[in-house]
């Protein structure tokens, strides 16, 4: 593993993370947060912002169903 490799964080429409090699293409489906930085730096970013697991669509199924 290079401990010098530089990762992005990706996000996607259901607000789910990934980190993704600075010098790939970001793929279909995925968008940019703006951070960018070690696997270490951008893992503790995930940690920190990704707070529920669930995608976005069944937040919002399960949130409806209780309405």
């Amino acid at each position: 593993m290079d401990e010098n490799a530089r990762y992005q964080v990706l996000r996607n429409d259901e607000e789910q993370y990934s980190l993704w090699p600075l010098d790939v293409e970001v793929p279909a489906g995925w968008h940019t947060v703006g951070k960018e930085g070690t696997e270490s730096e951008c893992s503790a970013y995930v940690d920190e912002v990704w707070t529920d697991m669930r995608p976005r669509s069944l937040r919002e199924r399960m949130e409806n169903a209780t309405a």
